[in-house]
């Protein structure tokens, strides 16, 4: 099967070229390979480099999504399924800079919705968040009432209205993900787990932002087990499906075990970031119910994964 993948050099991303790789589907990347202009340059391009070891396709095209040119990049590879990941990633990225990621995230997503139907491509996966939910505590079905907060999680719950309204009007078939706090090997450091572990290692100061905060840290290896699982499962279209471990575990705890794990570093409570609304644990049953979804690795397991990684990076352990 012939299948495009955007953001497909991304964390998420090039784990699923992998997996589609290895199942014998024929891939193409689009991907800017951007910093987003905060991360920084030499970062990029090491994980960048990291990442392109584990895929085996060199079918990658570096364009923005939002180009015209994306038409005749679908013309020529004719595919079966458009796994639309690139986006900017997290809310404060996003902060950073609203018109870019807007640019990326609904210009960017229109166009491919656009091109996909000019395509005749029948098929499109669209990666959301958790973040579209607003404030939630455990246990929350795909049905719940949405309340994001934030032009991330806004943008991202637009996305998916965008997408189900092709989808209503006859145009092609959508799976809608839900991910959430996906973290892992070949990450960048600016994010809250990243950041964790490498501030123990270095005997820095964990700052963390409300005692009380859980999310639904999710390894990339379960996420992109999913993800892929659904593109692949015929029932799974027309539906919205979280993908997560589904636990959830406290940005304290989290600190926690990155220390005993550094074996030094000290931690800081501080109040709760008024950026980011309070988050618990998704329900999984529906995509354990429609395609299989079983998440393997707990947080425990998850995390001394990341740090013996880290702890042997060529980058991050200088």
């Amino acid at each position: 099967m012939k299948i495009v993948v955007t953001g497909g050099l991304g964390l998420i991303g090039h784990n699923i070229v992998s997996r589609l790789e290895k199942m014998g589907h024929d891939v193409l990347i689009i991907d800017t390979m951007t910093n987003y202009g905060i991360i920084p340059q030499s970062e990029i391009d090491y994980l960048v480099e990291e990442r392109m070891k584990k895929i085996e396709t060199r079918n990658i095209r570096v364009i923005d999504i939002a180009s015209p040119s994306v038409d005749k990049i679908f013309s020529e590879f004719k595919p079966e399924i458009v796994m639309h990941l690139a986006s900017f990633p997290r809310q404060k990225v996003v902060n950073a800079n609203p018109q870019m990621g807007a640019k990326t995230m609904c210009e960017g997503l229109l166009n491919l919705l656009e091109l996909s139907v000019k395509n005749d491509i029948k098929k499109f996966l669209y990666i959301s968040s958790s973040m579209i939910y607003g404030e939630f505590k455990d246990n929350v079905k795909e049905d719940a009432i949405c309340k994001p907060e934030g032009q991330y999680g806004i943008m991202k719950y637009m996305g998916e209205k965008l997408v189900q309204d092709y989808e209503r009007k006859g145009l092609l078939k959508s799976i809608t993900i839900r991910p959430s706090a996906v973290y892992g090997p070949l990450d960048v450091e600016d994010r809250v787990i990243s950041k964790f572990l490498l501030t123990a290692m270095r005997g820095g100061v964990l700052k963390v932002n409300g005692v009380q905060e859980v999310l639904d840290f999710t390894y990339v290896d379960d996420a992109a087990d999913g993800i892929v699982a659904a593109a692949l499962c015929e029932e799974a279209y027309g539906g919205t499906y979280n993908i997560t471990k589904s636990h959830s575990v406290s940005l304290h705890q989290a600190a926690q075990m990155a220390v005993k794990l550094a074996g030094k570093g000290s931690i800081e409570v501080r109040d709760k970031d008024a950026d980011f609304p309070s988050r618990g644990a998704l329900d999984i049953t529906k995509a354990r119910t429609t395609f299989g979804f079983d998440p393997k690795v707990d947080v425990e397991e998850g995390f001394v994964r990341y740090y013996e990684w880290l702890r042997d990076s060529a980058y991050y352990n200088k």
